[in-house]
């Protein structure tokens, strides 16, 4: 057999066995249980789902829309500016949350960026590090490996309680 006719078999195959693979996918997934509830906030469907669980698979939530609550920690410039995944820094703001795996101190889960705009963090200008946050986007671009969300919903649920504070 001559090359050009090796490579259009192949092809062939190839495109024959991916149509078929991608039949069988698309029946699986009908069939499949949702593993996590969606919510819907206006018209637009979210994925609840861990920050950590987005961090450690970010490609299997690239563009798709997700919401979580967290622990806010402080608004940041962190990411702003990057090209691959730019957000400019004039209109947006980045946003640090509290890893949700560490229970006895606060660490910043600055593996995910977190992007919100200007205008809508405004709106939250009195929030406090370890205010309860519920946070709805969508995870734009997966440079570097990490996440980054656009924030399309910003909410906070609960205002951390100063008194009881350690001093």
């Amino acid at each position: 057999m001559n090359k050009l006719l090796k490579f259009l078999l192949s092809i062939t195959v190839l495109t024959t066995f991916t149509g078929l693979n991608s039949i069988y996918y698309q029946a699986e997934a009908a069939t499949a249980t949702p593993v996590k509830p969606a919510v819907s906030t206006s018209t637009t469907q979210y994925i609840t789902v861990s920050p950590i669980e987005v961090v450690n698979t970010p490609a299997k939530y690239l563009n798709k829309n997700i919401t979580f609550d967290a622990e806010f920690v402080a608004f940041t410039s962190l990411g702003l500016d990057y090209k691959p995944a730019m957000r400019d820094s004039a209109k947006y703001i980045g946003m640090l949350i509290k890893r949700d795996d560490v229970k006895d101190h606060v660490i910043p889960l600055s593996e995910m960026k977190i992007i919100i705009t200007r205008e809508l963090a405004e709106k939250h200008i009195n929030i406090d590090s370890g205010d309860k946050v519920k946070i709805s986007g969508t995870v734009f671009s997966t440079a570097l490996g990490d996440p980054w969300v656009d924030v399309k919903v910003f909410d906070v649920l609960t205002k951390k309680d100063k008194t009881t504070e350690k001093k």
